[in-house]
């Protein structure tokens, strides 16, 4: 039998009873939205400040529609075709707008995470060739000042062996046999001299070749500083592009489901969408408990890998092993690795601790979540002030086993992330850093010398 569209709405079940609608909403307000981990982590969370920056903390104004149709409206518009016809045409143009934002949202967060990594890569190789120049003019000032030494003390030997008063002595010499000793002296001195004009010219080129190179030291300092402010600009948009995309993603999951089953509701279809609906919530509510869960045997597998192969026990200095995996690759020149759209930059910045999927990672020491998200070819990435210019850098991370976020407190040996292979990586590993005033350096070294076998 047709139903009368001038009816009361509840008598027609064309929309939600007062009962479901309440049902409906306290299952909302009990329930995580339906996110995907992958785009949440992987563009949501993107973001942070280099260690000299400091936390800073983004505004970023939503451009959603700030006005949703509630289920009062659905059923007043379902009193005329013609105001059903705009109502549906508005929650079609709402659902639009929510895909379209969310999608240009995490699309520029892509690309700022991309452009992040990329001036951190040459903000890092900037500063290795800084390194690199200072030492070799400090190598060449050595060997100018050891040339130095050689030649004064070849100039000793020579005054010791008569220097200019040698002619003197040979004419005035009575005897041949004196003359001949002298003659013999003066070819010692020749191979004297020449051997000290030698070193002299080595000193004089090593002093020359030091300075030149301080001075290229100098020059790529001031390019390394550069490209570290940019390198912290780049940062900072790709926070602001995360934020923007989290913002998008959150209000799309908050409305989505009901401007869906309201759209359906216009289209005769309440019964079903109430029904799929509320299944939908179910469902959601399950998937919540198993994700709470997964995430406590995650917990309790962590502290027992923990206590059986080293990983996460902190150590009297403070500091531990971020993972228990065994060491792949150290830090140093190695072949460029293609992976997942990316490809490796040549000098090796850290130390690889290669293990099974999700195997936990852990905090190297107590500090700060300066960054935590998709970062080019280190894939998901977390980096922690220590204080003190001191840094850690956790990358390959996951996808979904980011378990921190931007601006998180965590204490030395929490769990921090799992292990995945994202990024440009062929295997399950972690790649770690540490940072000393931006710069990274040898990690196994620098725990080492605080008690830490990686």
């Amino acid at each position: 039998m047709p139903v009368d569209s001038h009816s009361n709405p509840e008598e027609c079940d064309c929309a939600p009873s007062e009962r479901e609608k309440k049902l409906i909403e306290r299952e909302r307000r009990l329930v995580l939205p339906e996110i995907s981990r992958r785009r949440a982590l992987g563009f949501g969370a993107l973001g942070g400040l280099l260690l000299a920056g400091g936390a800073t903390t983004f505004a970023v104004a939503p451009a959603f529609a700030e006005s949703y149709p509630s289920w009062e409206d659905v059923e007043a518009a379902k009193a005329s075709e013609a105001a059903k016809a705009a109502e549906v045409t508005k929650i079609e143009g709402l659902i639009n707008t929510l895909t379209a934002e969310v999608a240009a949202a995490q699309a520029e967060a892509q690309r700022t995470s991309d452009e992040f990594y990329e001036a951190q890569q040459a903000f890092f190789d900037a500063a290795k060739r800084a390194d690199d120049l200072q030492a070799q003019a400090d190598e060449q000032a050595a060997l100018a000042l050891e040339s130095a030494q050689k030649a004064g003390r070849i100039a000793a030997q020579l005054y010791r062996d008569g220097g200019d008063d040698t002619a003197l002595e040979l004419f005035f010499s009575g005897s041949a046999a004196t003359a001949d000793d002298l003659l013999a002296r003066l070819g010692t001195m020749d191979k004297l001299l020449e051997r000290n004009q030698t070193v002299y010219a080595e000193a004089v080129t090593a002093r020359d070749t030091a300075q030149s190179l301080s001075d290229q030291a100098e020059a790529a300092r001031a390019e390394r500083d550069r490209l570290q402010q940019e390198a912290e600009a780049k940062m900072v948009a790709a926070q602001e592009a995360a934020v923007a995309a989290q913002t998008a993603l959150d209000n799309q999951n908050a409305h989505l489901d009901d401007l869906e089953a309201q759209l359906a509701a216009l289209k005769d279809d309440t019964a079903a969408t109430v029904a799929g609906y509320e299944a939908g919530v179910e469902a959601r509510r399950k998937a919540a408990e198993a994700a709470a869960a997964a995430a406590a045997a995650a917990a309790a597998k962590a502290a027992e890998e923990a206590a059986n192969n080293g990983g996460g026990v902190v150590s009297s200095s403070g500091w531990c092993r971020p993972s228990g995996g065994w060491r792949s690759a150290g830090y140093g020149p190695r072949t460029v690795i293609c992976s997942g759209g990316y490809c490796t930059n040549p000098f090796h910045y850290g130390v690889d601790l290669a293990s099974g999927w999700r195997t936990p990672i852990y905090a190297a020491q107590t500090g700060q979540v300066t960054y935590a998200g998709w970062n080019g070819s280190y894939g998901n990435y977390i980096r922690i002030d220590h204080g003190g210019g001191i840094g850690t850098g956790y990358a390959h991370i996951d996808n979904g086993a980011l378990y921190v976020g931007y601006g998180s407190w965590v204490g030395a040996g929490q769990v921090i992330a799992g292990v995945g292979t994202t990024g440009a990586s062929t295997g399950y590993h972690l790649h770690f850093e540490v940072y000393q005033n931006g710069y990274p350096i040898n990690p196994i070294d620098y725990l080492a010398a605080r008690g830490v076998s990686v």
